[in-house]
């Protein structure tokens, strides 16, 4: 399969593309050295700039790899799965055991760290918490509860953190969701659901890190058996 000039924009995304078909069909076997860039911007008919990103976004999906003077080598034929797919992929267990690592270090730091916007933040949350629980909407206590959480996590003032957990957050959602339609936890846990969230909220307000760690690392334990029997 020759490669073939290309005729329309964005070139970048269209070499891209047309080298990653080249080494799917196995025209490049894994292990291959790809042309050079010259080589590649002629055959493709674009600039070697373009053929340089390209070759970088092939790099980015784990397809090659350049070696130091000499050259660019085939080492996949599949994109490697990016995060948010492999997330999808996973088991709410599995993702709900990751969160519980995440939840009780960020509860701790959150205690250290919380401010006066935070605690307001956590009250209002866990008040909406509360008045989603006495509600019948199985998805807005859900929300309400992700959303006590993610106040928690904000607290920990760590970015990084908390843009990590919010890669979670749908997986979550989806997973209580289809928890929901088999047990109603809500309901069979309801009191200590408010009690183990208010005790959070208070260990964190009080900045005490091993309360908080310990309270919420109860409540998730709690929550992944129920996931695990469901």
């Amino acid at each position: 399969m020759g490669l073939g000039p290309l005729r329309r924009s964005p070139l970048v995304e269209q070499a891209a593309d047309r080298l990653r078909a080249q080494i799917a069909d196995g025209t490049w076997p894994v292990g291959t050295r790809l042309p050079g860039e010259t080589t590649l911007a002629r055959d493709l008919d674009v600039g070697r700039s373009t053929v340089r990103e390209a070759l970088r976004a092939l790099a980015g999906a784990g397809l090659v790899r350049a070696r130091q003077g000499s050259g660019v080598y085939v080492i996949a034929t599949e994109p490697r799965e990016d995060w948010p797919a492999r997330l999808r992929r996973a088991s709410v267990a599995d993702v709900y055991e990751i969160r519980m690592m995440l939840e009780v270090r960020a509860a701790e730091l959150a205690a250290e760290r919380r401010s006066a916007d935070d605690l307001r933040a956590l009250d209002a949350a866990l008040a909406e918490r509360d008045r989603a629980e006495a509600g019948p909407d199985t998805a807005a206590f859900i929300d309400a509860d992700i959303a006590l959480h993610t106040a928690v996590v904000a607290a920990a003032h760590n970015p990084v953190l908390t843009d990590l957990f919010g890669t979670f957050t749908p997986v979550l959602r989806d997973g209580l969701l289809d928890l929901a339609r088999l047990v109603d936890v809500r309901r069979a846990d309801a009191e200590h659901g408010r009690a183990a969230h208010a005790g959070l909220v208070a260990a964190v307000r009080d900045r005490d890190p091993e309360a908080a760690g310990r309270v919420i690392g109860a409540e998730l334990r709690r929550t992944l058996a129920h996931l695990r029997d469901a």
